[in-house]
């Protein structure tokens, strides 16, 4: 394989996956304002009580981190169609190191 497919693939997987996490936040951050009627609280913020603090942080990383398994696994699908074989970020055994 060659490097400036390593590259390419490192640019589209970065920008896209970038892309990916700043639209699903501001996605979550809407559905959470539209079911509780009140702005995300504040995690770091000790005045916010605890259990209002591991609900977002847990409904905030389940959005984002399945928007994310989603654009990953739609990367992939689209590279291997294009270049008509598995992209550079793809680990190919998990014994390799």
């Amino acid at each position: 394989m060659a490097m400036t497919e390593k590259l390419m693939w490192k640019i589209y997987a970065g920008v896209l996956g970038a892309a990916t996490t700043i639209v699903t936040q501001k996605l979550v951050t809407k559905a959470w304002i539209a079911s509780t009627g009140d702005v995300p609280p504040d995690p770091n913020d000790p005045d916010t009580p605890l259990t209002h603090a591991l609900i977002w942080a847990g409904a905030s990383g389940l959005g984002v981190g399945m928007a994310q398994l989603t654009m990953n696994r739609f990367m992939q699908r689209r590279w291997a169609h294009n270049f008509s074989h598995k992209s550079p970020g793809k680990l190919r055994n998990k014994l390799d190191f």
